[in-house]
């Protein structure tokens, strides 16, 4: 039964450390974006998602392997989410964002 335990436990940890990830990821690929883009994509400013990332990645760190499926680590994951499939692609069609080779993008 104890086993059982510590898989748990590692299987949490395992969850934390990937939101964690995620919170991370997108915090630092909005550091990363032009200030101007932001609302040239019709998204919030940059300094507010830098807020709302930072404090997700914050929330991440609190909870990374103390009940990492809490409400607010939840939500920070959700808005890390939404940071990346909504508001990176809009910057990155504003920007040009992408991989591009010597023929081309790609």
């Amino acid at each position: 039964m104890e086993a059982l335990g510590n898989l748990q436990g590692l299987l949490m940890l395992i969850i934390g450390i990937a939101a964690l990830g995620v919170q991370a990821f997108a915090l630092i690929d909005a550091l990363r974006q032009r200030s101007d883009a932001f609302p040239a994509a019709g998204k919030l400013t940059k300094q507010i998602w830098l807020a709302i990332l930072g404090v997700a990645t914050a929330i991440g760190v609190i909870f990374v392997n103390n009940q990492p499926l809490n409400v607010f680590n939840l939500i920070a994951f959700v808005a890390a989410s939404v940071y990346l499939v909504d508001v990176r692609p809009a910057i990155k069609s504003i920007t040009g964002g992408g991989n591009s080779g010597p023929y081309g993008r790609w």
